[in-house]
């Protein structure tokens, strides 16, 4: 029996990992790529996926494929995604979850539609997991935790029970959440200062004045 098609949207470096998982979980065939800046830049293919066009072609797509996955990256903010979500829900995609087989989701837990739980990822018991959310490889959600809508849960952080994080959130990778914990709709939180865009063009800034001014560097 042939497996369902699916589209992507997006072809950057989330987008391949995303398709990795996908091709490992092996429910669906990929159909193509949307990603109209890399169609304009000259790529035609990533990782030997068609890109088809940009979100302007999305309706005509749909003719031929009803599913569709978001795969583009989130850290600063999720509206690109949020804005995606609803364009695809009304023109009728189907926005299937997709979990590796390498993670471990536990039978009372919730996945909601749209999301990806990757490679080595662990839900726990009773954990909730929103719409159109990452959860990014090795992260650890806990027993009964809520992770809303459209965040991203980074590389290898661990979130303990109980634990709430708000709507369209970014934890960066290693994040460590003590039990009981409520993070606000929209935070951008980074256990590491070096993942923090911020931080990096400060260090930057710094270690360029100290080059010119031929003090000590970083």
């Amino acid at each position: 029996m042939p497996k369902p098609k699916l589209l992507i949207i997006g072809g950057g470096g989330h987008a391949r990992a995303c398709i990795d998982v996908i091709e490992q979980e092996g429910r669906y065939e990929i159909y193509g790529i949307i990603d109209g800046a890399l169609l304009d830049s000259g790529v035609r293919k990533v990782l030997g996926y068609d890109i088809l066009g940009g979100d302007e072609d999305l309706k005509r797509i749909f003719q031929d494929v009803q599913s569709a996955f978001i795969a583009l990256g989130q850290i600063q903010s999720a509206a690109k995604r949020v804005n995606l979500y609803k364009t695809l829900r009304k023109t009728g995609y189907n926005l299937p979850s997709i979990i590796s087989p390498l993670a471990y989701v536990a039978r009372s837990a919730t996945i909601q539609e749209g999301s990806i739980v990757m490679h080595h990822a662990l839900i726990n018991a009773n954990a909730t997991i929103g719409r159109a959310c990452i959860i990014n490889s090795k992260a650890l959600i806990e027993h009964d935790c809520v992770v809303e809508d459209f965040c991203h849960i980074s590389t290898a952080s661990v979130i303990n029970g109980n634990c709430t994080i708000g709507q369209e959130s970014f934890l960066g990778s290693n994040m460590l959440l003590a039990h009981n914990t409520c993070i606000p709709s929209h935070s951008v939180l980074y256990h590491n200062t070096l993942e923090d865009l911020n931080a990096i063009a400060s260090m930057y800034a710094v270690h360029s004045n100290n080059y010119r001014g031929g003090g000590k560097t970083l």
